[in-house]
């Protein structure tokens, strides 16, 4: 079984996420030991002002940016690059909620141009990663930048997702709240 996913469509340009949506939040959740059917995310597919607005109310930024995510839990491990806590787990009858993630349409495709990336790919990669914030993982320090990334990486492999990090001197992102 699948996770329970709740997509929230604001922006038409997203079209149909559901495929590509649960089928890297499961990647994600069974990569980590987890049955996906015994959890529920929630994913606001939106456009650059939606989000430029969620990001200055939540994380004081005044900008557009890709993906944001808000753990329904903070799983966070105290020392840097131990691996988070276990979320609690629900059934498949009643899941238990991990949280929010939003994304942003133009942010999204111009930055999947401009790395010269496939777009489902970069989407499933910030999914992927928008999930381990869910899941308590971060990149506040090196160790944990190094787990997370690690992690992400081998996620994706298993989905056939080339290293997205491969070449790419760029900033990871930022959860909105809690997993940092």
């Amino acid at each position: 079984m699948s996770v329970t996913l709740d997509i929230n469509a604001e922006e038409p340009r997203w079209g149909d996420l559901d495929h590509l949506a649960r089928s890297a939040i499961d990647a994600t959740l069974a990569h980590l030991g987890h049955d996906p059917a015994c959890f529920e995310v929630s994913l606001l597919a939106c456009d650059d002002a939606r989000i430029k607005g969620l990001n200055a109310g939540f994380r004081d930024k005044d900008k557009a940016t890709n993906v944001l995510s808000w753990p329904a839990w903070d799983l966070s491990a105290e020392t840097p690059g131990d691996l988070p806590e276990a979320p609690e787990t629900g059934t498949p009858e009643e899941p238990e909620a991990l949280g929010d993630i939003a994304l942003a349409y133009e942010t999204c495709l111009r930055e999947a141009g401009e790395q010269g990336k496939p777009f489902a790919e970069h989407v499933t990669h910030l999914i992927v990663h928008s999930v381990l914030h869910l899941l308590g993982y971060d990149h506040e320090t090196d160790e944990d930048a190094a787990l997370m990334e690690k992690t992400e990486v081998a996620i994706l492999a298993t989905m056939g997702i080339a290293d997205p990090y491969a070449g790419d001197e760029s900033e990871p992102v930022a959860p909105a709240t809690g997993a940092d």
